[in-house]
């Protein structure tokens, strides 16, 4: 079997309004700073707990940062419902995920480049077994240690998981 690498997977280019102008691989893509589509998925245990993990070092964006959702880029033609289960299943190393509640979209545009994100939310009560290739170490955390962590600065945090944090914590709150 011929497996595609990260870099040559093939991805929908859009525009600010999130339409389709075209497609590229996943390093031209990056490359050339062309705005993709991309989901977050933020996964609570039974407890309420939120699954944080440590990227891998060699992924493409961002590689050993710390990260509080799991999710990734779309490929072409997926939407984002069937790529938020997907990908939360894969890097989770689950099967039988509901499908994640969709909460909020927006344009990130910061380090990194541009990209439509979805943000998710799932409750999995099923023991992970985290894609190696795609998680360097997790845990579980309380949101108020998740909070803690954010403030004392010893970790690095993805940007964009930065910027879906703070929204959905916006969104939360507006919703109270």
């Amino acid at each position: 079997m011929n497996r595609v690498s990260a870099a040559e997977e093939v991805l929908d280019v859009v525009d600010r309004d999130d339409r389709v102008t075209g497609r590229a691989p996943r390093g031209e893509v990056y490359a050339r700073g062309l705005i993709h589509r991309c989901v977050f998925v933020r996964v609570r245990d039974g407890a309420g707990r939120i699954f944080v993990h440590r990227r891998t070092a060699s992924k493409l964006v961002f590689p050993s940062y710390y990260d509080m959702f799991v999710g990734g880029v779309l490929g072409a033609g997926e939407d984002y419902a069937g790529a938020a289960l997907r990908e939360a299943e894969e890097e989770l190393g689950v099967s039988g995920l509901a499908q994640p509640q969709p909460l909020l979209k927006f344009l990130y545009e910061g380090p990194g480049g541009a990209w439509w994100s979805y943000v998710h939310e799932v409750r999995c009560e099923l023991p992970v077994h985290p894609q190696a290739s795609e998680v360097a170490w997790h845990d579980w955390l309380a949101p108020q240690e998740l909070e803690r962590r954010l403030a004392d600065g010893r970790w690095a945090w993805v940007p964009d998981g930065l910027e879906a944090h703070r929204r959905l914590r916006e969104f939360e709150e507006s919703r109270q």
